[in-house]
């Protein structure tokens, strides 16, 4: 896959099912698949430690435990619950994090001003579609207009 750069449109993000390896959502939360490795595990369980938490700008930016969790608060959350990251980034910062394009089982869209991850294909992300505010699990789809796609070193 080639280097995407801050002008990159990559395809927007869709979920496909894809049985043992794939999360679903029940009411809310994130369902581990069979075959994820540990690390993908243990981001699940993190995003469904926060899931439903409400939005805030700079949540989640002063301490790792927060009442409340912006874009980028959120995915650093996960990402450090599961040992892949040391501390909390911003969406910009994102766009340097791991390795360049999609992992098999996490990957993070990055643009300037928000940050989003799909984890084991599931979207983990602050807001786009039906209202929706602070970090929840969808399924439904995501233009990725001006993201960069990095993802964990080996995932």
């Amino acid at each position: 896959m080639a280097v995407l750069t801050g002008c990159s449109s990559p395809a927007p993000y869709h979920y496909t099912y894809v049985p043992g390896k794939t999360a679903v959502v029940h009411r809310g939360y994130a369902v581990v698949p069979a075959a994820a490795p540990a690390k993908v595990k243990a981001a699940i369980e993190a995003g469904n430690q926060i899931a439903g938490l409400p939005y805030r700008r700079g949540g989640g930016h002063g301490q790792l435990h927060d009442s409340a969790y912006d874009c980028s608060g959120s995915a650093s959350f996960v990402l450090r619950k599961a040992g892949l990251l040391n501390d909390t980034l911003t969406s910009t910062t994102f766009r340097r994090y791991g390795d360049h394009g999609k992992g098999d089982w996490i990957s993070v869209y990055a643009r300037k001003g928000h940050v989003f991850l799909v984890v084991a294909g599931l979207r983990f992300d602050t807001g786009y579609g039906a209202g929706a505010k602070g970090p929840h699990w969808t399924t439904a789809s995501r233009p990725a207009n001006g993201c960069v796609i990095r993802h964990p070193e080996g995932l």
